[in-house]
């Protein structure tokens, strides 16, 4: 979590109860008891009167009647204080992201209006495919003028590197911005090898707006394509599995970021991913705990069936109460 979305939460959650104990303030915030000490100080510093209070493992609470003073942020801070609070939406976890949206809507009144367009730009052009970790880190500026150029359908000038690092740079029509699981991706058509392309936004240097305005005459479905990405093409395996599970039911167990699920009959499902470690895969799949049939690749049958022997021999032993009479 960004650390001004941080304090933001903090300061809330002082506000909610007279005391707090530091390691309930940690859970909340999902973060250790001495950041929380940091962060209190921080806010000391900043002018908040939190006092220490006795509590199993440090206590704090704001002193009664002191008034909170402003938060004031630059312009990059509130960026990254409006790209926080947008993954937080994207999270899935309904409480976090209801508090968030409210939090985001309180943020875009107050902004200038050199900054609303930017921020605006991240709620409208921005696609989900579910998930929260923290990533690779992100720079909230190139993120915001992506998303902008999303929103404009504008052409790009990237400063990109790939998986060799190698930089280069790539003219881009901007499409969508998708955020899946842990890290966020741009869509966008590619000019110079005429083809849509997703590129992980942490790899961009930087990102200069060219202007103009695309026109998309058959674009793509911007979350399929990146879920393709990251779910099977960057692999060394790619494994086709036959679930024996309806497709909606599959997909509820099975994130779009792990792999990609689509109807084969009313009462089984055909799924792709991969993986680097065919062992990875077999374990995965045996966690699914339905029949399956694998369609590809064969090393995969015999890495289920020596996942399945070594189960066998070295599963875990489980016991329990005896019962008694009845």
């Amino acid at each position: 979590m960004d650390p001004t979305v941080r304090l933001l939460r903090l300061v809330a959650l002082l506000q909610q109860r007279p005391e707090w104990a530091g390691p309930e303030l940690a859970d909340r915030l999902e973060v250790t008891p001495r950041t929380v000490r940091r962060d209190i100080s921080r806010l000391r510093d900043l002018g908040y009167a939190v006092d220490a209070v006795p509590a199993r493992g440090g206590g704090y609470r704001l002193r009664a009647g002191s008034a909170l003073p402003p938060l004031v942020l630059t312009d990059d801070e509130a960026v990254v204080l409006a790209v926080g609070l947008r993954a937080a939406t994207l999270s899935g976890v309904s409480d976090s992201s209801d508090t968030a949206v409210s939090a985001l809507a309180k943020l875009e009144q107050l902004l200038p209006g050199r900054l609303r367009a930017r921020v605006a730009a991240l709620g409208e052009d921005v696609i989900s495919l579910g998930g929260g970790a923290v990533g690779a880190a992100t720079d909230p500026a190139v993120l915001a003028a992506l998303a902008l150029a999303c929103r404009r359908a504008e052409r790009v000038a990237l400063a990109y590197t790939d998986a060799r690092g190698a930089t280069t740079r790539r003219d881009v029509d901007a499409y969508r911005v998708v955020h899946a699981g842990h890290r966020w991706y741009l869509v966008a058509h590619d000019v110079r090898r005429a083809a849509w392309r997703t590129f992980r936004v942490d790899r961009v240097g930087s990102a200069e707006l060219l202007g103009g305005r695309a026109v998309f005459d058959d674009p793509p479905d911007a979350g399929a394509l990146v879920a393709e990405a990251v779910t099977t093409t960057v692999y060394r395996w790619i494994a086709t599995v036959r679930l024996d599970l309806p497709a909606p039911v599959a997909r509820r167990a099975i994130p779009p970021t792990v792999g990609q699920v689509a109807a084969d009959t009313a009462t089984s499902a055909v799924l792709r991913l991969g993986a680097d470690d065919l062992d990875w895969l077999a374990r995965y799949l045996v966690g699914l705990t339905c029949d399956l049939e694998v369609l590809d690749p064969p090393e995969l049958i015999d890495a289920l069936r020596e996942l399945g022997s070594q189960l066998a021999v070295t599963g875990p032993r489980i016991t329990g109460p005896t019962p008694g009479p009845g």
